[in-house]
Protein backbone atom coordinates (compact mmCIF):
# COMPACT_ATOMS: atom_id res chain seq x y z
CA UNK A 1 0.00 0.00 0.00
CA UNK A 2 1.17 3.25 -0.88
CA UNK A 3 0.00 6.43 0.58
CA UNK A 4 0.28 9.91 -1.61
CA UNK A 5 0.05 13.08 0.51
CA UNK A 6 1.04 16.81 -1.33
CA UNK A 7 4.39 18.21 0.08
CA UNK A 8 2.11 21.61 1.34
CA UNK A 9 -0.30 19.11 3.56
CA UNK A 10 2.81 16.86 4.88
CA UNK A 11 4.54 20.91 5.75
CA UNK A 12 1.06 21.75 7.22
CA UNK A 13 1.22 18.90 9.89
CA UNK A 14 4.94 19.44 10.40
CA UNK A 15 5.03 22.66 11.14
CA UNK A 16 1.86 22.43 13.60
CA UNK A 17 4.10 19.48 15.55
CA UNK A 18 7.07 21.78 15.63
CA UNK A 19 4.76 24.88 17.09
CA UNK A 20 3.32 22.28 19.77
CA UNK A 21 6.80 20.53 21.34
CA UNK A 22 4.98 20.62 24.57
CA UNK A 23 2.19 18.05 23.53
CA UNK A 24 0.78 16.30 20.82
CA UNK A 25 -1.24 17.38 17.67
CA UNK A 26 -3.37 15.78 15.73
CA UNK A 27 -5.83 15.81 13.00
CA UNK A 28 -7.86 13.92 10.42
CA UNK A 29 -6.75 12.65 7.01
CA UNK A 30 -9.28 12.74 4.30
CA UNK A 31 -9.48 11.33 1.01
CA UNK A 32 -9.72 8.27 -1.00
CA UNK A 33 -10.29 4.66 -0.32
CA UNK A 34 -7.46 2.65 -1.86
CA UNK A 35 -8.40 -0.15 -4.61
CA UNK A 36 -7.56 -2.79 -1.89
CA UNK A 37 -7.44 -2.92 1.40
CA UNK A 38 -10.48 -0.97 3.35
CA UNK A 39 -12.83 -2.79 1.46
CA UNK A 40 -12.95 -7.04 0.98
CA UNK A 41 -11.83 -7.65 -2.27
CA UNK A 42 -15.00 -8.80 -3.59
CA UNK A 43 -16.81 -5.58 -3.36
CA UNK A 44 -13.46 -3.93 -4.76
CA UNK A 45 -15.05 -2.46 -8.31
CA UNK A 46 -12.90 -2.79 -11.24
CA UNK A 47 -10.95 0.42 -12.95
CA UNK A 48 -12.92 0.26 -15.97
CA UNK A 49 -15.92 1.02 -14.05
CA UNK A 50 -15.39 4.51 -13.42
CA UNK A 51 -19.50 5.44 -11.67
CA UNK A 52 -18.12 2.94 -9.40
CA UNK A 53 -15.02 4.52 -8.17
CA UNK A 54 -14.39 6.43 -4.29
CA UNK A 55 -15.56 10.04 -4.66
CA UNK A 56 -12.68 11.60 -5.48
CA UNK A 57 -10.52 8.64 -5.51
CA UNK A 58 -7.56 8.00 -7.82
CA UNK A 59 -6.76 4.65 -8.45
CA UNK A 60 -3.04 4.72 -10.38
CA UNK A 61 -2.14 1.75 -8.70
CA UNK A 62 -3.34 -1.34 -6.59
CA UNK A 63 -3.45 0.05 -3.20
CA UNK A 64 -2.98 3.03 -3.64
CA UNK A 65 -4.26 5.66 -1.56
CA UNK A 66 -4.31 10.06 -1.56
CA UNK A 67 -4.64 12.00 1.18
CA UNK A 68 -6.80 14.95 -0.30
CA UNK A 69 -6.73 16.95 2.88
CA UNK A 70 -6.21 17.38 5.98
CA UNK A 71 -8.31 18.53 9.12
CA UNK A 72 -5.79 19.91 12.21
CA UNK A 73 -8.04 18.96 15.36
CA UNK A 74 -8.19 19.45 18.83
CA UNK A 75 -6.39 16.95 20.99
CA UNK A 76 -8.87 16.59 23.98
CA UNK A 77 -6.43 13.86 25.72
CA UNK A 78 -6.48 13.91 29.28
CA UNK A 79 -3.08 14.29 29.25
CA UNK A 80 -1.88 15.96 25.72
CA UNK A 81 1.85 15.49 26.49
CA UNK A 82 2.00 11.99 25.98
CA UNK A 83 -1.48 10.78 24.28
CA UNK A 84 -3.99 12.52 22.07
CA UNK A 85 -7.79 12.18 21.13
CA UNK A 86 -9.67 13.76 18.39
CA UNK A 87 -11.94 15.82 19.14
CA UNK A 88 -15.14 13.81 18.64
CA UNK A 89 -17.22 16.63 17.22
CA UNK A 90 -14.83 17.36 14.73
CA UNK A 91 -14.72 13.88 13.49
CA UNK A 92 -18.91 13.39 13.64
CA UNK A 93 -18.40 17.04 11.51
CA UNK A 94 -16.01 15.03 9.04
CA UNK A 95 -17.47 11.96 8.80
CA UNK A 96 -21.34 14.32 7.91
CA UNK A 97 -19.78 16.11 5.01
CA UNK A 98 -18.23 12.58 3.55
CA UNK A 99 -21.92 11.31 3.29
CA UNK A 100 -22.32 14.54 1.92
CA UNK A 101 -20.03 14.00 -1.38
CA UNK A 102 -16.89 14.95 0.44
CA UNK A 103 -13.46 13.55 0.83
CA UNK A 104 -13.73 10.42 3.58
CA UNK A 105 -11.93 10.01 6.54
CA UNK A 106 -9.60 7.92 5.86
CA UNK A 107 -7.13 8.51 9.11
CA UNK A 108 -5.92 10.30 11.60
CA UNK A 109 -2.31 12.25 12.02
CA UNK A 110 -0.39 12.75 15.58
CA UNK A 111 2.83 13.90 16.48
CA UNK A 112 5.33 12.30 18.89
CA UNK A 113 7.29 15.65 20.53
CA UNK A 114 9.55 13.63 22.66
CA UNK A 115 9.41 10.45 20.86
CA UNK A 116 10.28 9.32 16.98
CA UNK A 117 7.81 8.77 14.61
CA UNK A 118 6.60 5.07 15.62
CA UNK A 119 3.20 3.88 16.61
CA UNK A 120 3.88 3.35 20.87
CA UNK A 121 2.51 0.58 22.40
CA UNK A 122 -0.09 2.98 23.92
CA UNK A 123 -0.74 3.74 19.88
CA UNK A 124 -1.55 0.37 19.40
CA UNK A 125 -3.47 -0.18 22.24
CA UNK A 126 -5.99 2.93 21.01
CA UNK A 127 -5.96 1.80 17.46
CA UNK A 128 -8.86 -0.19 15.89
CA UNK A 129 -8.16 -3.03 13.54
CA UNK A 130 -10.48 -1.25 10.72
CA UNK A 131 -7.61 -0.42 7.99
CA UNK A 132 -6.85 2.77 8.97
CA UNK A 133 -4.28 5.20 8.10
CA UNK A 134 -2.16 6.72 10.79
CA UNK A 135 0.59 9.25 10.59
CA UNK A 136 2.87 9.62 13.16
CA UNK A 137 5.43 12.91 12.91
CA UNK A 138 8.13 13.26 15.10
CA UNK A 139 11.85 14.99 14.76
CA UNK A 140 10.79 16.41 11.33
CA UNK A 141 9.75 12.90 10.28
CA UNK A 142 6.52 11.62 8.87
CA UNK A 143 5.44 7.85 8.85
CA UNK A 144 2.17 5.98 7.93
CA UNK A 145 0.80 2.94 9.05
CA UNK A 146 -2.35 0.99 8.89
CA UNK A 147 -4.33 -0.50 12.07
CA UNK A 148 -4.64 -3.95 11.65
CA UNK A 149 -5.50 -7.29 13.85
CA UNK A 150 -2.10 -8.64 13.38
CA UNK A 151 0.13 -5.96 12.60
CA UNK A 152 3.94 -6.14 12.60
CA UNK A 153 4.53 -3.38 15.07
CA UNK A 154 3.05 -4.02 18.14
CA UNK A 155 0.27 -6.41 17.20
CA UNK A 156 -1.76 -3.42 15.38
CA UNK A 157 0.39 -1.95 12.69
CA UNK A 158 1.77 -2.67 8.98
CA UNK A 159 3.94 0.22 7.66
CA UNK A 160 2.94 1.81 4.51
CA UNK A 161 4.87 3.64 2.02
CA UNK A 162 4.98 7.16 2.07
CA UNK A 163 4.90 9.23 -1.52
CA UNK A 164 5.32 13.02 -0.73
CA UNK A 165 4.90 15.14 -4.22
CA UNK A 166 2.28 17.55 -6.13
CA UNK A 167 -1.22 15.70 -5.50
CA UNK A 168 -4.52 17.96 -5.51
CA UNK A 169 -5.32 19.54 -2.39
CA UNK A 170 -8.44 20.42 -1.17
CA UNK A 171 -8.70 22.73 1.63
CA UNK A 172 -10.77 21.32 4.61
Amino acid sequence: MVLEIATELLDDILSAAERSPGGEICGLLLGSVPRSGFLPASTVPPAETPSLLPRGGRLDEPGMTVVAAVTPCRNIANDPVIRFEIDPIALLAARRAARSGGPRVIGYYHSHPSGDAVPSPRDAMDAAPDGAIWMIVARGQATAWRAVQGGVLHGRFNPVALRVGAVPVTQA
